[in-house]
């Protein structure tokens, strides 16, 4: 019940945790939804089952090193809450349960290094550049099992390192101006994806603000029970993106989920007003494109194209419709549908460092639905889906393509 949870010793999270607990009616509508289910068959490894761990450890009933296994096998990918008919706000729950967490568990050495070495890391473009060249090292089996397992996401190469001017004009008469997101981990693996972003918004008229002081949106943070580091993400970017801006854009979902969500992690500080006001102004790209209208005429692509969902897109920001309605607008496009698309791919940030075998597993499914399709290329919104995916493709020996949304769009704006 939710009087039972003692909210006033929980600081500023603890009631947005009781409200989700005491949503929950555990009608297990959300087992069917939960990937760690599917592969672990464990009813503590679902949602209902967390909940009900998560609800002990609130109320004092249950250590924190008890429940703490099975909360840090939770993807976060939220596919339970589209199948909650009682609308629990699982996203309320499981992040800050995280953050309270943080302060009482004890890990191993290994795993603290792991978890410091990440963060330390991933947020920061410069950094993570230099921590993506070990990969070699690491595929050479002189790191531990999951280190390598991340590490085995790097591509070969990686590309060259991009820069990005603080503005870019929008072509023809102007529609819109917008700030964008630019990202930590995509400016590294797959910076051509901003590139496109913006050609495709300027094409479109719309103008486009890159601010120099923004930062990472603090996601990896957040999710991993950081709460300091993701408050100090928040501040920067509040203090980053002008006000006189049409939207804030993202074009990675798990960034775009993080920035709707600054309320909460800025929650019960002089700055949580205005977190509130900024999550109203973020936007993932193809939403924002879905309404202005493509301007431009598309040229023709005979592709058979598979749409992938990121989690953090469909599930934490509801946007299903508008990244395929874009696709469908380019003449000669065959659109494919993957079975299973609400199971998440099992990139889930730094998943694939804490839980190797399952994020390995999913990955493989994945890959096989997206083969089945007969697709000549994956198109999805997020960076973490992309590679997770590209692997287990390659894996496959499969020579599809995985591409990001913008991308396609990008290639259909370029003369035929």
């Amino acid at each position: 019940m939710l009087h039972a949870i003692p909210t006033d010793q929980l600081g500023p999270l603890g009631e947005p945790m009781a409200k989700a607990v005491s949503a929950c009616v555990h009608c297990g509508f959300c087992l069917a939804a939960c990937p760690t289910y599917r592969e672990l068959g464990q009813e503590m490894d679902t949602p209902r089952g967390r909940i009900v761990l998560m609800k002990e450890v609130l109320e004092g009933k249950m250590s924190v090193e008890a429940a703490q296994p099975h909360v840090d096998r939770c993807l976060g990918c939220l596919a339970c809450e589209p199948a909650c008919p009682s609308g629990v706000p699982y996203r309320d729950l499981i992040s800050p349960f995280r953050a309270l967490a943080a302060k009482k568990m004890k890990r191993g050495l290994l795993e603290r290094m792991r978890r410091f070495l990440a963060a330390q890391t991933v947020p920061f473009p410069g950094r993570f550049r230099l921590a993506a060249m070990m990969g070699r090292i690491g595929r050479m089996g002189l790191m531990p099992k999951s280190w390598r397992a991340m590490l085995e996401l790097m591509p070969e190469t990686l590309p060259p390192a991009q820069t990005w001017e603080a503005h870019y004009a929008a072509q023809g008469e102007k529609r819109a101006r917008v700030a964008l997101l630019l990202g930590c981990a995509q400016q590294v693996l797959d910076p051509d994806i901003n590139t496109a972003t913006i050609e495709v918004l300027t094409r479109n008229g719309v103008e486009v603000v890159i601010p120099r002081s923004q930062g990472c949106c603090g996601g990896l943070a957040w999710h991993t029970g950081d709460l300091e580091a993701a408050r100090a993400f928040a501040r920067q970017n509040l203090d980053a993106f002008p006000d006189d801006v049409d939207a804030i854009l993202t074009n990675a979902a798990g960034c775009g989920s993080a920035m709707h969500e600054y309320h909460l992690v800025l929650r019960g500080t002089p700055d949580e007003t205005r977190a509130e006001a900024f999550r109203h102004r973020v936007m993932d790209v193809s939403v924002f494109l879905a309404r202005l209208g493509l301007r431009e005429p598309l040229r023709e692509m005979k592709l058979k194209a598979a749409y992938h969902d990121a989690c953090h897109l469909s599930n934490a920001q509801n946007v299903r419709k508008q990244p395929r309605d874009l696709l469908k607008a380019i003449p000669g496009l065959q659109l494919l549908e993957i079975a299973d698309a609400h199971l998440c791919c099992g990139s889930a940030g730094s998943y694939n460092m804490d839980q190797p075998e399952i994020a390995s597993s999913l990955g493989e499914q994945k890959a096989k639905h997206i083969l089945a399709t007969g697709a000549e290329v994956v198109v999805t919104g997020n960076i973490g889906c992309m590679t997770q995916v590209r692997l287990h493709l390659k894996k496959l020996g499969a020579p599809v393509q995985v591409k990001h949304t913008m991308q396609v769009l990008q290639e259909a704006h370029q003369p035929g």
